[in-house]
């Protein structure tokens, strides 16, 4: 199959890549770009372990093709600390414990990331819905609205 090169900016730093039309987003970040932060899951778009934020709106990487992107911005959990300190989200994850194996995380950050951003003061049912296409078999969830409401308060 026939290679097509793609350019786009992930983290805030232009790359260059080779992707077949079939390589799916995941593929191409953790495989040709080697951002292993961005998890495949179910590879169904069901479980939100892939998420990533692509021109600042949550997307799941497992069900977009690589060549479908090219010209476009993209922050993976990789992107989101770029002083190399913890952001706020992360820190106050860690502060409530609402992570525990770190599987699921990477998607959920994403996804709140964009939450915060678009609504600065949500609601218990507004984190509830966005956290809605993220899967956590760990925590329960309960820790993670915490962490959001202990940057809102």
């Amino acid at each position: 199959m026939t290679s097509t090169t793609i350019t786009l900016e992930v983290n805030g730093r232009v790359v260059s890549g080779e992707a077949e039309p079939r390589t799916l987003f995941s593929d191409f970040l953790r495989h040709t770009l080697g951002l292993h932060g961005t998890h495949v899951g179910c590879e169904h778009g069901v479980c939100g372990a892939c998420t990533v934020l692509v021109d600042g709106q949550p997307t799941r990487a497992c069900l977009v093709f690589a060549v479908q992107l090219d010209g476009a911005k993209v922050t993976t959990v990789e992107g989101l600390a770029t002083t190399g300190d913890l952001t706020p989200l992360q820190a106050a994850f860690q502060e409530t414990h609402a992570l525990q194996c770190g599987f699921c995380t990477p998607g959920i950050l994403t996804t709140l990331t964009a939450l915060l951003r678009d609504t600065p003061m949500p609601s218990d049912d507004e984190i509830r819905d966005a956290l809605a296409g993220n899967l956590c078999r760990c925590t329960g969830y309960q820790a993670m609205i915490e962490a959001v409401r202990a940057l809102t308060r």
